[in-house]
C-alpha cells in the first residue's frame, strides 16, 4: 500500500512540474508506416542536428576507441560487399560510441594504383608504356587525378543514406602529399632496417596493365580457362632415340626452354611405343598421360629419377643454343633434379624456363643454368609479346602464339601428343586479362625473415571468427614471400630511392624536408611528374648525380600504411597517434587475408613488431541469388539503392549482419530476405511501440493522466509477466554486452531479433487487456511503464544495428521520459546503452515462461493439425513432464495457458501411460540412408518395431544397438502417438521432453462461445477493411442467410452473446432483416465455421446520432453527491424538432443527478484540450439563456455544478477534460415511417440502463405508438 501510494504521488508531482514546463505530449503513431520515406526524415533531423559531430563533441573526454577504415577506390560505385563491410563497421563503432568511447570515424579514398590507370589506358587508348612516354608522365597524371574521385559524392550519398556514420570531410585520400610522406618515412624506416632488396623475380605479371603483381593479388580473380596441354620430346644426346617427354598447359614458355627436371626418388621407365617405336623416358606412375592400355607400349628399363642428373638434351629452338656447355655439370640443356615436381600430374617430366616460373627459376639458379647477377632469359615486353631474341614468333601476344608454336614443334617432329585441359587459372583481378609469370626487377620487402614474428603477432589479435586466423591467415603467413613492393607505373607514390647508374650508391629519403636538404629543391607535391627530374649529387662520386629509380609503391603499401599516413605521422600527431595504436578495430572481407589485413601485419611488424590491430571482424563474400559472383553485366543482383528506396536502410543493414556473412561464409543476396526483416521484425516492433503510444494517448485522453515514464516503477511491478519481460530483457542487456565485447555479431542479432518476437508476440498478446486499461487504472499505468521501459531499452540497445528505426521511435518516446529534454539527449544515438540491472534478473521466472511458451506452442501446433481455431475453446489442456520443477513452472503460469490455448482446465502429470499414450521411434532416413546403404532396409524395418523399454533405454544411454549397428539419438526420431483403442479424446504433441495432450471434444456450449469468437473476430476484421481505430464507435447490423436450421443456431448465439459481441463492437449489434441504406462505411459477406450452410451478412453503420446532443458531468469538486456522474442529453428530437432551451436543460439534468429542488449551474470548456490542476475559473464559461446555442454546444460538454459561482481556489489539484464527441451512453438511431430522424438512448445516465433495453418494442409502440 506505501509504494501504491508513493507511485501515484510520484505520477501527480511530475505531472506538475511537466505540465507547467508546457512539455509535449507524445505524437500520434499512424497504423501504416513506411519505413524509407521516415528514414529519409531521419536524416534531415540528424543533418539539423549535425548529429554525428555532436556526439564526437560529447564524447571528446572519453577514453579513445581506434578504428581504422579500409579504403575503397572512388572509381566504382559501392557495392552489396562495401555495404556490409561499413554495416559492420557501423555498428561496432557506434556501440563502441555507446558504451562510452569517443570513436574517431574517418573516410579513406585509395586514390592510386592500376584501377585508375587502367581506366585512362581504356579510355585514351594507351596499349603500353611507349604510348604513356609519348603523352607524358604529367599529362598521363593529370589525367588519372581527374577521375579518381569520380563517384565520390555518389559514396558519401549512398553511405549516408545507408546510416552509417563517418567523416567525410575530414577524409584522408592516398594522394595527398602529406599521406604519401609519411609512406616514405615508413618506407625509410623498413629500409635502414635492412628489410629492402633489389633483385630479380618471377612474379605474377599483368600483362593487361604492364606491370607485376603481388602474390595476394593473384588469389583474388581465379576462373576456370582451357588451355593447350602438349607433350614435348627432348632426344638425349648420349642416344638421340631415346627422348625424355615433357607435358605443359603453356606451350608460349617452350622457346625459353632451358632444362628439365626431374624428382629425384620417383622411379621413371625407358618404354617403347608400340605405335611408332619411339623410345621415352617418362615417370612409371604416368603412363597413363600418354597411354590408354598396357598394349601400346613396352617398358625396357627402370631408372630412379637421380641417375638422369646432368644428362644433356637437343634444345627445342636454337634462340639460346649458345647458354649449352661442354662441362657434365654446368650450362643449359640438361635434366635437373628436385622435390618439387609431382605424380599427379604431366608426365614427371617438367620443362623450365626459369623466366616465366618462380621454381623453375629456384632450380635453374641452384645448378647454375642461371645466375642471380646475370639478365634472365624472359624474350616477353611489358605488354606480353614476344621480343625480338624469338625471331619467328617476334610480336605476337604469348597466349595467341600458342598454335604457331605448336605448329612448329610439329613440324620439327618435337610434338608427341596434342590436346586441352580444363583448370582454373589466375586472372588479373582489373584488366580481366589471364596472368603469366614473368622475371622482373623489382624492390623487395624482406617477409620471408619475418615470417615468425608475423606469425607471433597474428596470435596477438583477437578474429571473428577465429578459423579465419587459425588457419587461413595462419596458412599464408606461414608460406609468406618476399614482397615485391614497386610497380613499373606512374600514378602512385613515388619510390624515395636515388640512385647511381649502376646501383653502387643508394639514397632513401624519408620526408620532404630532406628531400629539399638533399637536393636543394623545394615541392609540395609528391607525384612523379615533380619528384623524377629532381637530382640528388653523389656524396662519393663527385659531380655524379643519383636520379630517383623510375617505380612507383604498389598501393597495398599504401593501404597498409594507412595507420601512420592518416595521422601524417611522425609529422604530426605523434602522442596521439603513438598512444591509440594498435587501432581497436577494423574489419572487412575475407578476401582482404592476402590483401590489407596482411599489408597491415607486414608494416607494423616490421616497424614497431606488433600487430596494428587488436580486434578483427572478417566477413564473408555476397554473391548473387544464383550463386555466382555479382556481375553488372549478367545483371544477376538488384541496384543496392533500388533495395534501399523499396524496404529502407535498416532493412538491408540487418538482413546482412544477421547472415552467415558474418561469419565468414557465403551469402546468397535474396530480396525476399529483405523484406522478410520488414515483415517478420520491424512491423511487429514497431506495432509493439505504436500500441505503447496509443494506449498512453488513450490514458491521458479518457482518463485525464498525463503518462511520464519513470523505470523505478518499472522494476517494482508484482505482475508476473512484467517481471518475466523486465528480466528477460536485462539478461538481454547483458548478453548483449558480452558478446558485442568479444565481437561475435552473429550470435547478437540473432538474440535481439528473437526478443522482438518475445516482445511482441508474448509480452503484448498476453497483456493487451492491461495496457487498455480493461483491467483497471493501476495496472494499466504498471504495464504501461514496463512496456515503455522494454521498449526505450530495446531502441537502445538496436541502436547501433538499425539507426532509423530506433530514432524514429525514441523521438517520439522521450515526450514521455522524466528527464529533462536537452541537446544532450536529442537523438537515441547520444545516449549510453545501459548496464544490465541485476536486481531485476529472475533466471526462474524466464524459465517458467520458457516452459509455458512450450506448452503453448505444442498445443497450437495440435489445434493446427486438427484445424480447431483457438477461438473455439476446448475442455483440458494435459502436460506430461518428468522433472517437477518444470511441472511447478507450468503449474504457476496457469492462468495464461488456459487463456492463450482457451481451454477449461490444465492437468500436469509425471506420466502418460494413463492416457493412453506410447513412444513410437522413427529412422532419420536421410541420415541413415547415406550411413548404411544396403543394411538401412533391415534396420529401418527394426527401429519402426522398438518397444517402449528400448526407446527408454536409447534415451537414458543416448545410444542402442539395433541389428548390430550402434544408433544415436540423431539417428532416429521419437514420436508420441495416442493408441486409439484407449482414447480418441486427446491429441498429442512433443518437443522431445515435453509432451503436450489436448482434449479435442469440446461441448455444445464450447462451440456456441466459438461460434460468438468468430462473430466478432469476422466484425474486428470488417472495422479494420473500414480504417476504423480501436476507440472509434460503429453499430453493426447482421443478417444470417442460407440453412434455416444453421440461421437458427447463429442468430441464437448472437443474442446469447450480445453482450460480448457488442462490447467487442464499440457500437452495439442490431438484427436486420433488409439491408440498411443509409450511413453504411462497410459490407462484407462472410461463412461462419462450425455452422455448415449459414453465411454471416455484416453492415458497418456510422453511429452518430440522428439528434444533436451534448455530454453531461458533475464537475469534479462540487458538493452534488451522485451515484453516476456522466450522462448525454439530447438537444432535439426528432432531427431538427423540439430543440432543448436553457430551463429544460437544467431541469433534465436535476432528473439524471437526482438533485431535484437544488440551483444548478452549467458550465462549458473555453478549450479541447487536456487542462492541467489550474483554477476552473480560468478555464470554464458560465453557460447563461443568453449565451445559449444549441449549435455550439453540439458534441460538447456540459458540466454540472452545485453552486452559482466558481471559488477561485475549486480546481487546484483537480483536472477537466472532454468527453470526447460521441455521446457517452449507448443510443439508437430510428428512422420512422414519416421519414423522421429519432434518436433513442439506451441508457442514462451511463451505465443505467433504460426499461426498454429488453423490450425494444414494447419501447417503440410507447414513444411513437402507430408511426
Amino acid at each position: 500500500a506505501y509504494l501504491r501510494m508513493r507511485r501515484i504521488a510520484s505520477v501527480v508531482l511530475v505531472w506538475r512540474n511537466y505540465y507547467s514546463k508546457g512539455v509535449k505530449m507524445s505524437s500520434h503513431v499512424p497504423d501504416q508506416v513506411n519505413f524509407p520515406h521516415e528514414e529519409e526524415k531521419t536524416l534531415k533531423l540528424w543533418e539539423k542536428l549535425d548529429a554525428f559531430q555532436t556526439s564526437l563533441k560529447q564524447s571528446k573526454d572519453r577514453p579513445r576507441y581506434t578504428f581504422y577504415d579500409g579504403p575503397p577506390f572512388a572509381t566504382g560505385l559501392p557495392h552489396y560487399g562495401h555495404i556490409l563491410a561499413g554495416t559492420i563497421k557501423d555498428t561496432v563503432t557506434r556501440y563502441a560510441h555507446q558504451t562510452g568511447h569517443h570513436v574517431e570515424r574517418r573516410f579513406g579514398w585509395d586514390c592510386h594504383g592500376l584501377p585508375v590507370e587502367y581506366e585512362i589506358d581504356k579510355t585514351l587508348g594507351i596499349k603500353g608504356p611507349e604510348d604513356v612516354k609519348a603523352m607524358g608522365i604529367e599529362k598521363y597524371n593529370n589525367e588519372c587525378r581527374k577521375i579518381v574521385m569520380r563517384y565520390s559524392s555518389e559514396w558519401e550519398k549512398i553511405v549516408t543514406r545507408l546510416g552509417r556514420w563517418i567523416d567525410f570531410d575530414n577524409d584522408y585520400k592516398t594522394l595527398y602529399p602529406w599521406f604519401m610522406e609519411s609512406i616514405w618515412w615508413v618506407f625509410k624506416q623498413i629500409y635502414d632496417k635492412g628489410l629492402v632488396y633489389r633483385g630479380y623475380k618471377v612474379m605474377p605479371y599483368s600483362t593487361g596493365c604492364s606491370t607485376p603483381l603481388s602474390n595476394f593479388e593473384t588469389g583474388q580473380n581465379y576462373k576456370d580457362t582451357v588451355d593447350p596441354a602438349v607433350i614435348i620430346n627432348f632426344p638425349l644426346d648420349e642416344d638421340p632415340s631415346v627422348s625424355m617427354i615433357a607435358w605443359t598447359t603453356t606451350p608460349w614458355t617452350l622457346p625459353s626452354n632451358l632444362a628439365l627436371c626431374v624428382h629425384p626418388d620417383f622411379t621413371y621407365i625407358k618404354v617403347v611405343d608400340q605405335s611408332n617405336d619411339n623410345t621415352y623416358i617418362m615417370l612409371e606412375d604416368r603412363l597413363d598421360a600418354l597411354f590408354k592400355n598396357p598394349d601400346e607400349y613396352k617398358i625396357l628399363e627402370r631408372l630412379k629419377g637421380s641417375s638422369l642428373l646432368n644428362k644433356k638434351y637437343k634444345p627445342l629452338f636454337n634462340y639460346f643454343a649458345h647458354m649449352k656447355r661442354s662441362g657434365a655439370d654446368e650450362g643449359a640443356f640438361r635434366i635437373l633434379c628436385d622435390k618439387y615436381v609431382t605424380s599427379d600430374s604431366g608426365t614427371g617430366v617438367v620443362h623450365q624456363a626459369p623466366g616465366f616460373g618462380e621454381d623453375d627459376f629456384r632450380v635453374c639458379t641452384h645448378y647454375g643454368v642461371i645466375k642471380r647477377d646475370e639478365k634472365v632469359v624472359c624474350p616477353v615486353d611489358e605488354t606480353g609479346c614476344f621480343t625480338s631474341e624469338v625471331t619467328d614468333f617476334k610480336g605476337q601476344y604469348v597466349k595467341n602464339a600458342d598454335k604457331d608454336i605448336m605448329k612448329a614443334l610439329k613440324l620439327s617432329g618435337r610434338l608427341v601428343h596434342q590436346s586441352t585441359m580444363k583448370h582454373s587459372y589466375p586472372f588479373c583481378w582489373r584488366s580481366e586479362t589471364p596472368l603469366i609469370y614473368k622475371a622482373v626487377p623489382s624492390w623487395f620487402v624482406r617477409v620471408e625473415s619475418m615470417v615468425d614474428k608475423l606469425l607471433a603477432n597474428n596470435q596477438k589479435c583477437y578474429w571473428v571468427p577465429e578459423f579465419v586466423k587459425d588457419k587461413k591467415f595462419h596458412n599464408w603467413l606461414k608460406d609468406a614471400r618476399d614482397w615485391s613492393i614497386s610497380r613499373s607505373r606512374y600514378w602512385g607514390t613515388p619510390i624515395p630511392l636515388w640512385v647511381s647508374p649502376d646501383l653502387e650508391e643508394v639514397v632513401c629519403v624519408g620526408s620532404i624536408a630532406e628531400l629539399e636538404e638533399l637536393s636543394g629543391v623545394k615541392i609540395t607535391d609528391l607525384h612523379r611528374e615533380n619528384v623524377d627530374p629532381i637530382t640528388i649529387p653523389s656524396q662519393t662520386r663527385p659531380g655524379t648525380k643519383l636520379h630517383r629509380i623510375c617505380d612507383v609503391f604498389d598501393c597495398w603499401f599504401e593501404s597498409g600504411s594507412m595507420p601512420y599516413a592518416q595521422s601524417h605521422y611522425p609529422f604530426e600527431n605523434k602522442k596521439q597517434f603513438e598512444t591509440t595504436f594498435p587501432a581497436d578495430f577494423i574489419a572487412e572481407g575475407v578476401d582482404q587475408t592476402r590483401g590489407w589485413f596482411y599489408t597491415l601485419l607486414v608494416i607494423s611488424t616490421a616497424l614497431f613488431n606488433k600487430p596494428p590491430y587488436q580486434n578483427l571482424v572478417v566477413n564473408g563474400l555476397v554473391l548473387a541469388n544464383d550463386g555466382l559472383k555479382m556481375s553488372k553485366r549478367l545483371k544477376n543482383y538488384p541496384d543496392p539503392v533500388d533495395i534501399v528506396n523499396k524496404y529502407g536502410a535498416d532493412a538491408l543493414r540487418l538482413y546482412l549482419i544477421n547472415s552467415p556473412v558474418v561469419r565468414a561464409e557465403f551469402l546468397r543476396f535474396q530480396e525476399n530476405g529483405v523484406r522478410d526483416v520488414v515483415k517478420d521484425v520491424f512491423l511487429p516492433w514497431y506495432n509493439a511501440y505504436r500500441f505503447l503510444i496509443q494506449n498512453v494517448q488513450r490514458l491521458e485522453a479518457e482518463e485525464g493522466i498525463t503518462f511520464k515514464h519513470d523505470d523505478k516503477v518499472a522494476h517494482i511491478s508484482s505482475n508476473l509477466m512484467d517481471k518475466w519481460i523486465m528480466s528477460f530483457s536485462q539478461s538481454l542487456v547483458a548478453f548483449v554486452h558480452q558478446e558485442m565485447d568479444r565481437y561475435r555479431l552473429y550470435t547478437v542479432v540473432p538474440r535481439l531479433v528473437r526478443f522482438i518476437d518475445q516482445l511482441t508476440n508474448w509480452y503484448v498478446r498476453f497483456n493487451r487487456r492491461r495496457l487498455k486499461g480493461e483491467t483497471g487504472q493501476e495496472e494499466c499505468i504498471q504495464s504501461l511503464h514496463t512496456l515503455c521501459d522494454v521498449v526505450l531499452t530495446m531502441c537502445k540497445l538496436m541502436a547501433p544495428f538499425t539507426p532509423f528505426l530506433t530514432e524514429l521511435m525514441y523521438q517520439n518516446l522521450r515526450q514521455l521520459l522524466t528527464a529533462d529534454q536537452t541537446s544532450c539527449n536529442a537523438s537515441i544515438h547520444y545516449l549510453m546503452i545501459p548496464q544490465a540491472n541485476k536486481a531485476v534478473i529472475d533466471v526462474q521466472i524466464e524459465q517458467s515462461v520458457a516452459s509455458m511458451q512450450t506448452v503453448i506452442e505444442l498445443g497450437r501446433v495440435i489445434r493446427d493439425r486438427k484445424v480447431m481455431p483457438v477461438k473455439y475453446p476446448l475442455p483440458e489442456v494435459v502436460v506430461i513432464h518428468r522433472d517437477q520443477c518444470v511441472r511447478d513452472h507450468v503449474i504457476s503460469l496457469k492462468s495464461y495457458i488456459l487463456e492463450e490455448l482457451n481451454v477449461r482446465d490444465l492437468v500436469v502429470k509425471d506420466d502418460e501411460k494413463p492416457y493412453g499414450i506410447r513412444l513410437r521411434a522413427q529412422p532419420d532416413s536421410d541420415r541413415l540412408g547415406k550411413r548404411l546403404k544396403g543394411e538401412f532396409k533391415k534396420v529401418s524395418a527394426a527401429i519402426n518395431e522398438l518397444t517402449d523399454d528400448d526407446i527408454k533405454e536409447l534415451q537414458s544411454s543416448g545410444e542402442l544397438v539395433v541389428v548390430g549397428h550402434t544408433l544415436s539419438m540423431e539417428d532416429i526420431k521419437l514420436l508420441y502417438t495416442v493408441d486409439p483403442s484407449q482414447s480418441s479424446t486427446y491429441e498429442a504433441h512433443s518437443d522431445g521432453k515435453m509432451l503436450v495432450l489436448l482434449n479435442v471434444t469440446p461441448s455444445d456450449e464450447m462451440k456456441q462461445e466459438g461460434v460468438a469468437r468468430e462473430v466478432v473476430n469476422k466484425i474486428q476484421k470488417l472495422r479494420k477493411k473500414a480504417g476504423l481505430k480501436a476507440s472509434d464507435a460503429a453499430r453493426v447490423v447482421y443478417m444470417a442467410v442460407g440453412n434455416p436450421s444453421s440461421v437458427d443456431k447463429l442468430c441464437d448465439v448472437i443474442r446469447s452473446h450480445e453482450e460480448y459481441v457488442s462490447k467487442a463492437t464499440k457500437g452495439g449489434i442490431l438484427a436486420g432483416d433488409t439491408a440498411p441504406t443509409d450511413d453504411v462505411i462497410a459490407f462484407d459477406e462472410q461463412k461462419i465455421k462450425g455452422l455448415d450452410g449459414a453465411s454471416l451478412k455484416l453492415w458497418l453503420t456510422s453511429s452518430t446520432p440522428h439528434c444533436r446532443y451534448a455530454n453531461v458531468s458533475v464537475l469534479p469538486g462540487s458538493k452534488l453527491k451522485c451515484s453516476h456522474n456522466l450522462a448525454t442529453l439530447l438537444l432535439e428530437n426528432p432531427a431538427g424538432q423540439n430543440m432543448i432551451g436553457y430551463e429544460r436543460f437544467l431541469e433534465e439534468a436535476a432528473v439524471l443527478f437526482n438533485c431535484r429542488g437544488k440551483t444548478l449551474s452549467l458550465y462549458k470548456l473555453t478549450t479541447d484540450s487536456v487542462i492541467g490542476p489550474v483554477p476552473y475559473t480560468t478555464v470554464l464559461e458560465k453557460l447563461l439563456p443568453s449565451n445559449w446555442d444549441i449549435s455550439q454546444l453540439h458534441g460538447s460538454t456540459i458540466f454540472v455544478h452545485s453552486e452559482d459561482q466558481l471559488s477561485g481556489k475549486l480546481g487546484i489539484g483537480s483536472k477537466l477534460t472532454s468527453l470526447g464527441t460521441n455521446p457517452v451512453v449507448p443510443y439508437a438511431n430510428v428512422t420512422l415511417a414519416n421519414g423522421q430522424q429519432v434518436t433513442v438512448l439506451l441508457e442514462n445516465p451511463k451505465d443505467v440502463p433504460l426499461g426498454w433495453r429488453d423490450n425494444p418494442q414494447a419501447f417503440a409502440d410507447q414513444m411513437f405508438g402507430e408511426q
